[in-house]
């Protein structure tokens, strides 16, 4: 469907973080292509943290550039979600520019491994600073301006499996995915009354960036040398109860659009898995990470 012929979204501004790739950008294609206008905040620089490489300048261009393909209005800012001023100026931008604020995603985060026993300091700090406490000040930066407009409106953040069952080497990923799912309900139930619906997307994993690097390939493998693509998708598609090894984008954000939609205007406080049965209740093989 094409923007110009309306959309479940028409009219509406949506404010993704974590926008320049992966999730990101195909959340931002697929609201755009709903009809939304769309603000991209992402940082572009590196992670200490993150054994890949993360997002550059370039990546938020190219998904810029894919926006407005679909004739819809896009703000981009760099952005990090540690910084809470710096959201709130991308907000405060979003109003001034495209005069309203609809739908927040807090989808930008980060994955790294290591035993819970001999992680580092900073890599567990990291990881809860950008994927549970940057959700966080993304709310509490975005939230005030739909409150503000008066129309309600939805906020999505993005989880993960992670979020619902615990993975051998991922504790710090876990407890931020986790936390996502307690934010979430308590903040359905205080913003419930401007008619503001908060919901989690869990996804398993995706084919991104953030999963098709050397270091994830390994984990997934238990460590097997020069684990690659195609060993990592064996290790993974053993995990689902469907035969895949993981899921594209589009369809984590077939699940955005849908809880972002007046389709799903009485659901919130709802911990949504797309999944491919890893959740349903089988055993997870011990050596696929």
């Amino acid at each position: 469907m094409s923007a110009a012929s309306g959309g479940r979204l028409a009219g509406k501004v949506a404010l993704i973080t974590g926008g320049a790739r992966g999730q990101g950008r195909s959340h931002a294609v697929r609201l755009a292509e709903e009809g939304a206008d769309i603000v991209l905040v992402d940082h572009c620089a590196p992670v200490a943290t993150a054994p890949y490489p993360t997002a550059e300048p370039a990546d938020l261009e190219q998904t810029v550039k894919l926006v407005e393909e679909l004739d819809r209005r896009v703000l981009a800012v760099r952005a990090d979600v540690r910084d809470l001023s710096a959201l709130q100026a991308a907000v405060t931008d979003t109003v001034a520019e495209l005069g309203r604020l609809d739908i927040v995603v807090a989808n930008a985060g980060i994955a790294s491994y290591a035993p819970a026993l001999e992680m580092a300091e900073d890599a567990w700090q990291e990881m809860i600073d950008i994927n549970l406490t940057g959700a966080w000040k993304t709310v509490r930066a975005a939230a005030p301006a739909i409150v503000d407009g008066g129309r309600g409106g939805a906020i999505v953040l993005t989880s993960s499996v992670a979020g619902l069952m615990g993975f051998p080497n991922l504790a710090h990923y876990c407890a931020a995915k986790h936390g996502l799912v307690g934010l979430m309900k308590v903040l359905a139930v205080e913003l419930a009354p401007h008619s503001i619906r908060v919901n989690t997307v869990h996804p398993t994993h995706v084919d991104t960036d953030m999963i098709q690097n050397p270091a994830i390939h390994s984990l997934f493998t238990g460590g097997a040398p020069g684990a690659d693509r195609a060993m990592a998708a064996q290790a993974m598609k053993t995990m689902h109860a469907l035969p895949i090894p993981f899921v594209d984008p589009v369809d984590i954000s077939n699940a955005v659009v849908w809880l972002a939609s007046e389709e799903a205007r009485y659901v919130t406080g709802v911990a949504l898995p797309v999944d491919g049965g890893i959740t349903a209740p089988f055993k997870i093989p011990h050596d696929a990470g």
